[in-house]
């Protein structure tokens, strides 16, 4: 391309370049680009809507108007979270197209993601955590199941992780039991695994066999660790309803999902005192900012730690004991 024919490309192309290089480049993962796809092709049939024929739509035909009248378009059926959503792959793309000198200019710059409040995490307290996880039966796939959820609340792992967990990825020997684990964007990180995670998993693993055996598809997941009935690596989807069954079961809450075990895995390692890097090390959160969303869900644990360490908590004799003497007492 030369820059005489800036803004001459077909948006077609234009999206599935962009939807390259995050493959690609970023190494998003495959959901995330699957997403940015879908935002953008909605533009993209917008755009052609506006066509009298079937040209293709270009580059030059986007101004910061259409845009506008694109989101317009669109908010009447779209909540301010997804609208958000799509503002970003919008902006996204531009940004990579004037960076790349596809275009001069970038039409999205003035668009403006809404200020969202972000809903607090979904989690359980520890009581209710422990019924989940006894709720299943004593069965082949009762068993698989305790193991799914001792080890989604255990190492806070994400729903997909678990799903993908290959038997090469247990490191269950040895005093510090661990998984390997392919979060987003490919990125491989270590995670502990706890006694009873660890004794779930061991009393899994000896039965999974009879699972293969029984199975009636054909086995196409022998190295997956967690297997469908049929004998196939399970999904995200079945793993989905199991939790929401045993989440009704257990606690009587029928807003349970994989997630909310993982934010209650994070939100009882804060209120038992852990660092928050070391649980964004755990989480395998790209930022601290998403970690400290379970901040906001301990204001228990906050107020605790408030009583037994501010001065100004204790009673007042106390305070005046603690305070006579001091030799730092210069105001600071």
């Amino acid at each position: 391309m030369t820059r005489g024919d800036e803004g001459r490309q077909s948006l077609r192309e234009a999206i599935a370049a962009y939807c390259e290089y995050l493959a690609e480049v970023r190494r998003l993962s495959r959901h995330t680009v699957t997403a940015y796809r879908r935002d953008l092709q909605q533009l993209h049939a917008f755009m052609a809507s506006r066509s009298n024929d079937d040209e293709e739509p270009l580059l030059s035909d986007i101004s910061r108007i259409v845009l506008r009248r694109w989101l317009a378009s669109l908010t009447p059926r779209n909540k301010p979270s997804s609208l958000g959503r799509k503002i970003a792959s919008a902006r996204g793309l531009f940004r990579f197209l004037e960076k790349d000198d596809w275009i001069v200019g970038n039409p999205a710059s003035e668009l403006r993601i809404p200020q969202l409040r972000r809903p607090l995490p979904v989690f359980l307290d520890a009581e209710s955590m422990s019924e989940v996880v006894e709720i299943p039966a004593d069965t082949l796939l009762g068993a698989r199941d305790r193991a799914i959820l001792e080890v989604l609340y255990g190492s806070g792992l994400r729903v997909s992780e678990l799903a993908t967990l290959d038997l090469d990825h247990l490191q269950l020997d040895g005093p510090s039991p661990q998984l390997l684990v392919l979060g987003k964007g490919d990125k491989e990180r270590i995670v502990p695994v706890g006694s009873k995670a660890k004794l779930a998993l061991e009393s899994y693993l000896t039965l999974r066999l009879r699972i293969l055996a029984k199975a009636t598809a054909p086995k196409e997941s022998p190295r997956a660790v967690f297997l469908s009935s049929r004998g196939r690596r399970i999904s995200v989807r079945q793993i989905q309803v199991l939790v929401r069954k045993y989440g009704m079961l257990g606690a009587g809450r029928s807003d349970i999902h994989p997630h909310a075990l993982r934010h209650s895995c994070a939100t009882h390692l804060l209120d038992g005192g852990a660092n928050l890097r070391n649980i964004q090390e755990l989480l395998g959160h790209s930022t601290l900012s998403v970690t400290q969303r379970y901040t906001h869900t301990s204001i228990d644990g906050l107020i605790r730690t408030y009583d037994r360490a501010h001065p100004l908590a204790s009673e007042p004799g106390h305070r005046k004991a603690s305070n006579e003497g001091s030799p730092h007492d210069d105001g600071s």
